[in-house]
């Protein structure tokens, strides 16, 4: 239908109308939407973001406390340890000085000072002369009786060979002799010497000692390879083959000769090696011979033994 003409209607608008913005809007894609419960999400996920962080952070803190709480522990644990250490330390170290201090003041003391001397061992010695030869250590403190003391005091007895001491408080000294024994007699211009196996004259004699040869040699020394074959055959001679000897004589080691007393019987030894077979062999020919008759016994080869009268 035609317009009449003079009308020409409303003014044109310039924006379109909402119907229209919808429609627009509806012509989008949903990407270019904006989505309301996306921004929710980010929005929420941004708290949560905060807030795990918040959480770290006080869990860091509590982290880090208990650890300053276990180091602190751990000093003060570590402070007591040493502590008691040093006290334990200090107390043994207190203890072990009253203990020595008091152990050597009362070694010193009177309390424990010589007042009894026994003296063992001896045969041919007297026990009182050589208790009497230590009076002189009577009232000493036990701590202070050295041997070097003891030995002096027992010098003059050669029969001594070496000793010992005993300490039995509160003030006993037991020492303990060994004598020397003595091998043979040596002769001569005043009388017998009595000898042991080092050639130490233990006695001086007028007349020959029962029990013990005559040693028929230059002299009685350590040094001399005669006196020192002799008194290696008379150690090694059984005791009771010993005891039979009368005189025994050698001019080196190795030809050593005795006689056994009684019956007059010559031996001829030679070293002292095999001294044991020696003896067997010597004490059977011994048995198997008239021992109304002087012999000569030749063991010093005791695997062919040579019996011979003598003269």
């Amino acid at each position: 239908m035609k317009r009449p003409e003079g009308f020409r209607g409303a003014p044109p608008q310039t924006t379109p109308p909402p119907k229209e913005r919808r429609t627009r809007d509806a012509r989008r894609t949903p990407r270019e939407r904006p989505s309301r419960g996306r921004a929710a999400s980010a929005a929420l996920r941004t708290a949560d973001a905060g807030t795990s962080t918040a959480s770290a952070r006080r869990r860091e803190r509590q982290a880090a406390r208990e650890r300053r709480r276990a180091e602190r522990a751990e000093v003060r644990r570590f402070t007591r340890q040493s502590r008691r250490r040093r006290l334990i330390a200090a107390i043994a170290l207190g203890t072990l000085l009253t203990l020595v201090g008091g152990a050597a003041a009362l070694s010193v003391s009177p309390l424990l000072s010589l007042t009894s001397i026994r003296v063992v061992g001896v045969e041919r010695l007297d026990p009182e002369e050589v208790a009497g030869a230590l009076e002189d250590r009577r009232g000493t403190p036990l701590a202070l009786v050295t041997d070097e003391q003891i030995r002096g005091d027992l010098e003059p007895f050669a029969l001594i060979r070496s000793f010992s001491t005993e300490i039995v408080p509160p003030g006993t000294l037991i020492v303990r002799i060994v004598e020397r024994t003595p091998i043979g007699a040596l002769p001569t211009a005043s009388g017998f010497e009595v000898v042991d196996a080092a050639g130490v004259v233990v006695e001086t004699v007028e007349g020959p000692p029962p029990d013990i040869p005559i040693l028929r040699v230059g002299a009685a020394s350590a040094d001399d390879p005669a006196f020192r074959g002799i008194a290696d055959v008379l150690l090694s001679l059984p005791r009771e083959l010993r005891a039979s000897v009368a005189t025994i004589s050698a001019t080196t080691r190795d030809d050593v000769r005795f006689t056994l007393g009684g019956a007059d019987h010559s031996v001829v030894w030679g070293s002292a090696e095999r001294s044991a077979f020696k003896a067997r062999v010597l004490a059977a020919a011994l048995a198997t011979t008239d021992q109304s008759v002087s012999w000569v016994y030749d063991v010093s080869a005791p695997d062919s033994l040579v019996v011979r009268r003598a003269g």
